[in-house]
């Protein structure tokens, strides 16, 4: 059965208004009311991306973590919830993270790329979570639960809003270049 990412309660739990009226500004949560709640790394928004299938944005999000193909398709395919389950902290002490077997640093240019590709086509292949981002335009994006140093963090809060913010402002602009 297909959850209902507009329902205003989750397992029980009332979901939360992300929206500030004041500043106009959106925090990502995943208890977030729509369309806070799709946008979060957690939502399962599945897709494809260099062949592995991702059960959301968390799974492949923590795949990086793991050098062993085998565990990381694994991870890779996991919904959100389960995914963040199997973070480690051991790539932090060399700040080296792995896609399907290439070592790669996380403080560099080639995985600001990899993470920006992966949520490219997350964005042009998962319709709910390209609404839910549409449905953003002209408000600031913001994610106070997240961690801001990229030293121990895979995507801190700037990258991750900065990201999504490029993706929804760069799609209005697309058919007017």
């Amino acid at each position: 059965m297909e959850e209902d990412y507009k329902a205003t309660t989750r397992n029980g739990h009332e979901l939360k208004d992300m929206y500030n009226p004041e500043t106009n500004t959106l925090d990502i949560r995943s208890n977030g009311l729509y369309p806070s709640n799709v946008l979060s790394n957690l939502c399962s928004n599945v897709f494809r991306f260099e062949r592995m299938v991702c059960g959301s944005m968390e799974g492949f999000l923590q795949s990086l973590k793991r050098k062993d193909l085998d565990k990381q398709r694994q991870i890779c395919g996991m919904k959100g919830g389960n995914a963040r389950k199997m973070s480690v902290a051991s790539w932090q002490t060399d700040q080296i993270v792995w896609w399907k077997g290439l070592a790669i640093d996380r403080q560099s240019d080639d995985y600001r790329k990899l993470i920006r590709h992966a949520y490219q086509a997350m964005f042009e292949q998962n319709e709910r979570f390209r609404t839910a981002l549409m449905q953003t335009r002209g408000m600031p994006l913001i994610h106070s639960s997240g961690e801001n140093n990229p030293y121990k963090t895979i995507l801190t809060r700037s990258e991750f809003c900065s990201i999504l913010t490029e993706l929804r402002d760069g799609y209005d602009k697309r058919d007017k270049t």
